[in-house]
């Protein structure tokens, strides 16, 4: 049992499970009855997502080392909040026993809050694929 981390909108990998959502913001013009049978998510978890403010920081310039130092110190301070937190330690207890995968659109992980999402979990204990 294990955690995938995932862009979504990507095809769905063979017993990957439950796919859940960590964006700000659905996708432009798509209905939750859409999401059905398709690669968007199952279930949305804007609490992992980066805050709006942080979004329109990452948006605003193309990540330099210094600019990614900044969002990564920012979004690590707001998954340590006690909502996101607790999350967090669900997802890591439930990888120990099924298979599930957390995702965001972003072409590249390395520039994406996923990575850091994907070491806050492994850091917390998750199984992570």
């Amino acid at each position: 049992m294990a955690i995938r981390i995932v862009r979504l909108g990507t095809p769905r990998a063979w017993n990957e499970g439950l796919r859940i959502g960590t964006v700000r913001r659905p996708p432009r013009g798509v209905r939750k009855e859409d999401y059905s049978g398709r690669d968007y998510y199952d279930v949305w978890l804007p609490e992992l997502a980066p805050s709006a403010e942080l979004v329109s920081y990452a948006l605003s310039e193309p990540f330099t080392p210094k600019r990614w130092a900044t969002y990564e110190k920012r979004y690590l301070a707001e998954m340590r909040k006690p909502g996101p937190l607790r999350l967090i330690l669900m997802l890591a207890a439930l990888s120990k026993q099924t298979d599930f995968s957390v995702g965001c659109y972003c072409e590249d992980e390395s520039s994406c809050h996923r990575s850091l999402l994907r070491r806050i979990l492994v850091e917390h204990g998750a199984d992570v694929v």
